[in-house]
């Protein structure tokens, strides 16, 4: 399978302000998304911060499924907390964790000793759209970086104090400049940490809608109020073989990815009735919702929109596309 590059200009000066950086902090801080743990973990910042205490934050862990978060954080033994940054929930254990690496790095044994110490410094990195902003914002108690739900917003390096004394550099968020597995990025596509414009959304949507069905099917009928209908007219007909035939080898702008393709990805069944079922799915979904065009065709753009705000938002329910590997 062909790999693919993402902005591979932003990702070499983020990568060289890391490394120009990095012997100025004593720890580093990295910010996942707690839906998808591994994939969005950068094999890059292992080997750029190597040899530094490094915390990871399973953040977002109010979108991911409880009992799977607590098992990532098993996972990591000891080196990982879950927390929601926007309500601050699990910012203690953070601290904690934070505070033992200062103490340590002091060669002292309780707070006590803190005042003729130097604060600890921390570097805080993470994929774009991970939540590092709202977590720095949440650290700070103020609005210290730029927030938003897009990937990208962070634009340079900042250095931030906490009221506690430590210090922190934020870095914008990095990707790294070749996917060699295919479905690492799409589940980052799935969470928003990939530009929406340089994907196709329709068919992003369904990879969703079809990894959903297999584990999540509930939460889909529950939320649109789906039904087994089996409806199949003919305008239905001739959008399956539009959809399927000619946008789905172009998820990402160029031909990368066929409906076999997906049998590497744990929650995507290559068997063609799942294919069919997702786009069922889909367009069960345009007509509950109402999204329809002149002429009663199924507007996939608005139905594909919604579903990915929908995974990306919550509302759909607590959902984690990556279990701990047994």
């Amino acid at each position: 399978m062909e790999t693919i590059n993402w902005y591979p200009g932003h990702m070499k000066k983020t990568r060289e302000l890391i490394a120009a950086n990095l012997s100025l902090v004593d720890a580093v801080i990295e910010v996942c998304d707690a839906r998808i743990p591994m994939s969005s973990r950068n094999p890059v910042i292992d080997e750029l911060t190597t040899g530094k205490p490094r915390l990871i934050v399973l953040n977002k862990s109010d979108l991911a499924d409880e009992e799977a978060t607590r098992e990532w954080v098993e996972y990591f033994r000891g080196a990982a907390v879950s927390l929601n940054s926007m309500t601050g929930q699990g910012l203690n254990k953070l601290f904690d964790k934070l505070d033992r690496i200062e103490r340590d790095k002091n060669g002292v044994a309780n707070d006590k000793a803190r005042p003729n110490t130097r604060p600890l410094r921390m570097m805080i990195v993470g994929v774009p759209n991970s939540g590092k902003s709202s977590l720095i914002n949440r650290l700070t108690k103020r609005r210290a970086a730029q927030v938003g739900n897009k990937p990208g917003v962070t634009r340079g390096k900042q250095w931030l104090t906490l009221e506690n004394g430590m210090q922190l550099l934020d870095t914008p968020g990095i990707l790294w400049p070749k996917f060699e597995d295919q479905q690492v990025g799409l589940k980052l596509a799935f969470c928003g940490s990939i530009k929406d414009e340089i994907m196709d959304t329709p068919d992003l949507a369904l990879e969703l809608i079809r990894v959903l069905l297999v584990h999540h099917a509930e939460l889909l009928i529950n939320r649109y109020g789906l039904q087994d209908s089996g409806r199949q007219d003919s305008a239905s007909q001739t959008a399956r073989s539009v959809l399927c035939d000619e946008a789905a080898p172009t998820l990402f702008g160029k031909s990368t990815m066929d409906v076999g393709e997906a049998s590497s990805f744990p929650h995507i069944s290559s068997d063609s009735t799942t294919g069919g079922d997702a786009l069922s799915t889909m367009e069960e979904i345009a007509r509950r919702r109402g999204f329809i065009l002149q002429g009663a065709r199924i507007d996939y753009e608005r139905t594909a929109r919604t579903v990915l705000d929908e995974f990306r938002s919550g509302k759909l329910g607590r959902i984690t596309l990556e279990r701990v590997p047994i």
